[in-house]
């Protein structure tokens, strides 16, 4: 069943696939119910978004060592510090995850939250 020319689900070809949008999932995979192809795009979403914040993270226990070490944190440290903070508060509750046994079960719970949350925010955001 191919959507009508007209339908926000037709794409061109010449477009590239865009692995965070429930529309494309839908597009590749037509017979697919639309729970699904939402799990699979917020799964991504949630996929990339944990490898941005894991190199934000990445390189930071020097700089945390830096003035146990006798160095002392420049303004600019201190930023980085911050910024690392805030993407390790944001990692934690995949590290529940991974730490719990047996809660890998979660994730696509997890996963289906945090996309709901978004949604809400953008919602809001439009409201504005």
């Amino acid at each position: 069943m191919t959507p009508p020319p007209d339908s926000p689900l037709t794409v061109k070809s010449t477009s590239a696939f865009n692995g965070e949008s429930t529309t494309q999932f839908k597009i590749k995979m037509n017979r697919a119910p639309d729970w699904f192809c939402s799990f699979l795009a917020g799964n991504s979403r949630e996929k990339r978004r944990l490898g941005d914040e894991l190199a934000t993270i990445k390189g930071a226990w020097p700089l945390l060592m830096k003035q146990r070490n006798g160095g002392k944190w420049t303004p600019e440290d201190k930023q980085r510090l911050r910024v690392t903070l805030r993407s390790l508060s944001t990692v934690s509750p995949y590290l529940f995850i991974w730490a719990i046994p047996g809660s890998v079960i979660l994730l696509p719970f997890l996963a289906w939250y945090l996309d709901k949350r978004r949604q809400r925010a953008e919602k809001k955001a439009l409201q504005r």
